[in-house]
């Protein structure tokens, strides 16, 4: 960003992987709901169709997908780039296979946020349709920082049918729209059991609950996966069942959901981006910031008093929620040098006053407005 007006109108553009036509994390908000078997089956699904797809494991504190892929060979690198483990047609890259299998990962923040952008920056993932991505259970780090760091086309959320797990899953759905990244549909995996003698259904852990949430909360529900034996077999020998077995019911139910996902990513491309984001920002040395959204509003900030408005831990006591800031103490002189977006939901502004940790969501930018024109 080297001249006074900058562009930002291309926002959800794969900057950091141009080959990558689409990213999408599945996720859930508690574990042992099945995410990762749910993760390797889609991404086999997907590929039967003829795509190029790419698995990312970035569930660091329990990495499963080598062993539901039965892959037990290590990436090579070559020109310091590593290369992913190719099995059944899709490239993998996950935790599992730079740490022993008695090993725990006990990481903070910083070291979650590197692997993340080691997985997207130094891993040689050429040509892909879609990059699936096997998120941790629950809102913490890892999802922040992928969504910080690339704009996804869109998340998968995971869950089984009890409230319990439902009620978990919705925070996963409130963390993807506060950091404006679509949910492209839900998945209840152990929807109900089918006896392989009788024939007859039972509702194990409850039917329908995810089904009956999409529905209030109008987002897709892309089907449901019932318990079934052969997936557990499968995922243990290292063959799941979309690619072991392509004519079996619970198979047939991914390759169907993987047809929705589809559907819904192609809708969302046609519809483009629905909410207010920002499309040219004019900043440098200027006495005024001034941004333009996609629905035609021009927003004029000044600098010192959008600077007072900092959201940044270092300027917002996180637990009152009081500002340490005073706007007197700002220098009249400040300027923004640089603007830079953050994934699908913030500007970050570096200051000449060296400051430049606040992310500015673009939820935030449009209330203050009025209030710092």
């Amino acid at each position: 960003m080297n001249s006074p007006t900058t562009s930002i109108k291309e926002l959800g553009k794969n900057r950091l992987l141009p080959n990558v036509k689409n990213i999408i994390p599945v996720a859930s908000g508690k574990g042992g709901v099945g995410k990762s078997t749910v993760s390797a089956n889609l991404a086999l699904a997907l590929a039967r169709t003829g795509a190029k797809v790419g698995v990312m494991d970035a569930d660091v504190y329990g990495p499963s997908i080598p062993t539901i892929l039965g892959i037990t060979q290590k990436p090579l690198t070559e020109n310091n780039r590593i290369i992913p483990v190719e099995k059944y047609g899709l490239k993998v890259i996950s935790m599992g296979f730079f740490i022993p299998v008695n090993e725990a990962v006990i990481w903070r923040g910083p070291m979650l946020h590197k692997m993340v952008n080691d997985f997207l920056n130094l891993v040689d993932w050429g040509e892909l349709d879609y990059l699936i991505v096997d998120l941790p259970p629950g809102t913490g780090d890892i999802q922040l920082s992928l969504c910080q760091t690339i704009p996804l086309t869109g998340a998968v959320i995971v869950s089984t049918p009890q409230d319990v797990a439902w009620n978990i899953a919705q925070k996963a759905i409130v963390m993807f729209d506060k950091l404006n990244t679509p949910v492209l549909g839900i998945i209840e995996n152990m929807s109900h059991f089918v006896c392989n003698h009788c024939g007859k259904s039972e509702e194990i852990f409850g039917s329908g609950g995810a089904k009956r949430a999409a529905e209030n909360l109008e987002i897709p529900y892309l089907g449901g996966i019932p318990i079934d034996t052969s997936i557990r077999l499968t995922a243990d020998e290292g063959d799941p069942v979309v690619h072991k077995d392509p004519a079996s019911r619970p198979a047939k139910e991914f390759i169907r959901i993987a047809e929705q996902l589809v559907a819904q990513v192609d809708l969302r491309k046609s519809q483009g981006e629905t909410k207010k984001v920002p499309t040219k920002v004019d900043f440098l040395n200027q006495p005024q910031i001034q941004i333009e959204w996609n629905d035609g509003k021009k927003s004029v900030y000044s600098p010192k008093k959008l600077r007072a408005e900092c959201p940044c831990a270092g300027c917002v006591n996180e637990l009152t929620g009081q500002r340490m800031i005073e706007v007197n103490r700002i220098p009249d002189t400040i300027r923004a040098l640089a603007v830079h977006p953050v994934g699908r939901y913030a500007l970050q502004i570096v200051w000449s006053d060296g400051h430049a940790t606040g992310l500015y969501g673009f939820e935030l930018l449009r209330k203050l407005t009025s209030s710092l024109e």
